[in-house]
């Protein structure tokens, strides 16, 4: 469904402490398997040691790694590197304050994009994902004035709002969970008017190009 509205990539969300989407390794394989090769496919992973981090790709065959949570220090990124030169990583920040942007930063010298979302890692229960909340955007457009990587937006985007959120923080691209979904299950209408709403906001001139992943 996501492929046919013309999603650029799919989110394939591994094991998490809360949150939606979440599919068995075996459904995660068999997406990654069959997807045209132009659409990437995401590796949503809680994991924050190499070790785990690498069975876990070679296990899945993901296209790229996104990493919801802060990884154990620099040395895990070269380790991916070393062991799977061709896998993309995609560094998850959880935007609440100035601390995010320094974080977004300093993340971006070792992955190849950041995603900017909403969780919360510090929760009991941490929250990496899926909340359906929005965060300040103009956080998000720090970040992406100044990273030297692409920058995904998500956190709280839905067809009513997401226009606007690329007007305001113009990411590379987009990530959508929780506000395509009705009892959990992705929409088709609610995708529809969120592929337009993109559509619409991509003929602003903004000087970026926009990528939508559906989870």
């Amino acid at each position: 469904m996501a492929i046919a509205h013309g999603a650029d990539a799919l989110g394939l969300v591994s094991r998490m402490p809360s949150g939606p989407g979440v599919i068995d390794d075996r459904t995660i394989h068999a997406i990654a398997r069959a997807v045209p090769p132009a659409v990437a496919t995401f590796l949503l992973t809680s994991e924050v040691e190499a070790a785990a981090l690498i069975a876990q790709a070679r296990r899945l065959a993901p296209s790229a790694l996104q990493l919801v949570d802060a990884v154990h220090g620099p040395a895990v990124y070269q380790a991916l590197r070393e062991a799977l030169p061709a896998l993309k990583l995609v560094q998850v920040i959880h935007v609440e304050d100035d601390a995010s942007v320094a974080a977004a930063l300093a993340a971006a010298a070792h992955v190849d994009a950041l995603l900017l979302d909403s969780g919360n890692p510090t929760a009991k229960v941490k929250e990496l994902g899926g909340t359906g909340r929005v965060h300040d955007w103009r956080l998000s457009s720090r970040i992406v004035d100044t990273a030297r990587v692409p920058v995904f937006l998500a956190g709280g985007l839905n067809p009513g709002n997401v226009a606007e959120a690329i007007a305001t923080v113009r990411p590379f691209g987009v990530d959508v969970c929780s506000g395509l979904r009705i009892n959990g299950a992705l929409d088709a209408a609610r995708l529809a008017r969120f592929m337009q709403a993109t559509a619409t906001a991509r003929e602003a001139p903004a000087g970026h190009d926009r990528v939508v992943e559906p989870r």
